[in-house]
């Protein structure tokens, strides 16, 4: 069931990109756009080794213990499971990045529509963004406290619908899946402008 269902991608504006792996998916932003620079807010000492250009941020969000306890789907304990299915608190993810990935879905945004998206992201840091002493997954990537919860109805696929509503995009009104959740936007193999 949709949410926003009148709205149409236009033809000119700023591209974001959902970033699949098949169970998760981020939101990923231009570093600078329409204004707005995450790079003051999420600087690159942040993390161990940001790329020499940063052009792109990954923002996902999800429970504190599955992100920080599980770096690869082979450590998920019951434990962890349980907390997912019954709610924890929420912490963010965010990669710095030279290129946005792989399996990509594209959106283009109206210059609205993009800061409306900024500041739903914006706004869930809490006030200023507090890293997690957590090393990431890898070189380019930090955890960050976030607000809420995150559940089985809250997932972390949810909030990305929640903030492509907010930002006044057609997105799926539950979509705890991706399959529920990229469907509806473009798939692409590289970056387009």
């Amino acid at each position: 069931m949709p949410v926003n269902a009148g709205w149409s991608e236009p033809e000119r504006g700023t591209t974001i990109y959902l970033r699949s792996n098949g169970v998760h998916v981020d939101i990923v932003m231009p570093a600078r756009a329409q204004g707005l620079d995450w790079q003051p807010l999420l600087p690159a000492d942040d993390v161990q080794s940001a790329p020499l250009d940063v052009r792109w941020y990954g923002f996902g969000a999800g429970e504190r213990r599955v992100y920080l306890d599980t770096p690869q789907w082979s450590d998920i304990t019951p434990r962890t499971v349980w907390a997912a299915m019954t709610g924890g608190k929420r912490v963010l993810h965010v990669d710095q990045t030279a290129e946005p990935g792989f399996d990509l879905h594209a959106i283009r945004l109206r210059p609205e529509e993009y800061r409306r998206l900024w500041a739903a992201i914006r706004a869930e840091f809490d006030g200023q963004p507090r890293r997690i002493d957590h090393p990431g997954y890898g070189l380019d990537d930090a955890f960050y406290h976030g607000r809420g919860k995150a559940s089985a109805i809250n997932t972390c696929n949810q909030w990305v619908a929640d903030k492509l509503r907010l930002a006044g995009v057609k997105s799926s009104a539950w979509a705890p899946f991706q399959q529920g959740l990229v469907w509806r936007y473009r798939s692409v193999e590289a970056p387009t402008p």
